[in-house]
């Protein structure tokens, strides 16, 4: 645990500048998976959706490839 540490998800729609945001005491895929999650019920199901995420080894865990 990361003692005084908060995560920050955040995603920007860059037509209307809302943002759609989670904190999290920890930054693994499970929190990424809930955060994606978070996204995809936010988000009206006609509207396609382009994620950029960093390189970080978070994203790249078989079960968010998935």
């Amino acid at each position: 645990m990361r003692h005084g540490t908060t995560t920050l998800f955040a995603a920007l729609n860059t037509l209307d500048g809302r943002v759609i945001a989670r904190t999290e005491t920890r930054h693994t895929h499970v929190e990424w998976l809930r955060f994606l999650r978070q996204i995809e019920a936010e988000t009206p199901p006609e509207l396609a959706l382009h994620l950029i995420a960093d390189n970080y080894a978070t994203h790249k865990h078989p079960a968010v490839k998935a």
